[in-house]
């Protein structure tokens, strides 16, 4: 499947789920889930495209220095309900402007407690999973999903790791199998491309150690074995990412029913 970007000015990582078939036969319907990063100082025209797509409720995922630092424009007619994935600075995921000052002594702890960098996202896409804390925003964020009605956009930072931890929850619900959630979460690093491009070129000519410069490469990319290492260990422990739905957030077979006749046709 095609994977295609919202074409919204500043808005380089906005996409809507509509057209992802599911195992049932079924499509997501459009117009109804959009995931995004942050929409902070936005131009009038794409909040005007915003409005025009029907968008009602806004999820924001980041943590409140986050929210802070970079405020969401505030679009008449839309809720935007908070609903933290990560509460606390986590190097690589969340993006604060005191981000810099802690990197390279992060980066030193990482190396110590993880090795690399791999294993240590691999680690905080499962807190964010399996915390208890997490799961109950993650359970909000559902029924969110179940009590509005519209539009529902989500979105973090880049609309990389937390918006795509959601997306992948989401789209596992509704019966999206596993090799397409993966394909949707790799898809930011094609319209990252530039960003990413132009980010590479700096990590290369800053001074730094190798190990350094190694963490920050990592970080910036949505490597496959994030998402499907979290996606394994949620099919371990619960067979599948609708039976997580069920048992680690607590949603019954109806609601889970409701959220398909809902969001598919």
């Amino acid at each position: 499947m095609q994977i295609e970007r919202l074409k919204l000015k500043k808005l380089r990582n906005t996409r809507d789920l509509g057209g992802f078939p599911t195992t049932d036969g079924k499509t997501i319907k459009y117009g109804k889930l959009i995931r995004s990063g942050r929409l902070y100082k936005l131009p009038d025209e794409t909040v005007s495209e915003l409005k025009k797509l029907g968008v009602t409720t806004v999820i924001d995922l980041r943590n409140d220095m986050e929210r802070r630092e970079m405020p969401n424009t505030e679009i008449d007619g839309i809720e935007t309900i908070n609903i933290p994935l990560v509460y606390t600075m986590a190097i690589g995921i969340t993006h604060e402007k005191t981000y810099a000052k802690h990197a390279y002594a992060e980066s030193k702890r990482i190396k110590k407690e993880f090795g690399n960098a791999d294993n240590y996202m691999e680690s905080v896409y499962e807190t964010a999973i399996f915390d208890e804390k997490m799961q109950g925003n993650l359970r909000k964020i559902f029924e969110v999903l179940l009590e509005k009605d519209g539009c529902i956009l989500w979105h973090c930072n880049g609309g990389k790791d937390r918006a795509g931890l959601v997306a992948m929850l989401v789209e596992g619900a509704l019966g999206v199998d596993r090799e397409l959630i993966i394909e949707d979460y790799v898809a930011s690093r094609k319209f990252h491309y530039y960003k990413q491009r132009l980010q590479r070129f700096g990590i290369v000519v800053i001074p730094g150690p190798r190990h350094f410069k190694g963490l920050l490469r990592a970080f910036i990319e949505p490597k496959p074995q994030y998402i499907l290492g979290v996606i394994e260990k949620i099919e371990q422990q619960y067979g599948s990412i609708q039976e997580y739905c069920k048992q680690a957030l607590g949603l019954t077979d109806e609601q889970i029913c409701i959220l398909k006749e809902k969001y598919t046709e």
